[in-house]
């Protein structure tokens, strides 16, 4: 499986980019939010990969953040909804918005996202409400202003998450994790998860 693709971009577009990395050329399917970061065409790239087989194709979905791909990830989870709905969701909103309108039920700002009606939206809140990491500005009512998670610590926060720990109990582990001096990823990761158990 490809997970991350690093090379020069060739195109792009606002749903797509070709990425020639060993003198191959990917096509890359992006949210808009990816696409309004990516330099210009000649620059270096590097994207985060979902690779999504299907008995008749192999396709390929890039993010620029951890964040992106996370949600694009738990999106497609949801019955009904393919990748190529989970990349307009995330090309509708910016993640943190996203985020927020999932965790507080806003149905009514889901369904402005074209292609998404109101059963889907519904589906969307009750299967990931309670699976996201609260939104940054939700984080610090939460914590009480405490400093927002770096990127490795959100990539810890992901993997435990993945694993099936709750949002709040995995954040609180990374966090006291954190405390411990661990300044990479497996270290962190390993200290995290038994004290999440």
């Amino acid at each position: 499986m490809i997970a991350h693709l690093r090379g020069t971009l060739l195109e792009k577009h606002p749903n797509q980019a070709i990425v020639e990395a060993g003198g191959v050329g990917y096509e890359v399917t992006i949210p808009i939010s990816t696409y309004a970061a990516l330099p210009e065409a000649g620059g270096e790239v590097r994207l985060r990969i979902h690779t999504h087989v299907r008995e008749d194709a192999l396709a390929l979905f890039g993010f620029l953040t951890q964040d992106e791909k996370f949600l694009f990830e738990r999106l497609i989870s949801i019955s009904g909804i393919g990748p190529k709905l989970a990349i307009t969701v995330l090309s509708g909103l910016a993640v943190a918005e996203l985020i927020a309108a999932i965790r507080a039920g806003a149905v009514d700002r889901l369904v402005r996202i074209p292609g998404v009606g109101k059963k889907t939206a519904e589906r969307i809140v009750l299967e990931l409400r309670e699976k996201l990491p609260a939104a940054p500005a939700e984080a610090a009512a939460a914590t009480g202003g405490r400093a927002p998670l770096s990127t490795l610590d959100q990539d810890v926060l992901s993997a435990l998450m993945n694993l099936g720990c709750a949002p709040a109990a995995a954040e609180t582990a990374v966090r006291q994790a954190k405390l411990g001096g661990a300044a990479d990823f497996e270290p962190l990761f390993r200290r995290a998860l038994d004290l999440v158990r």
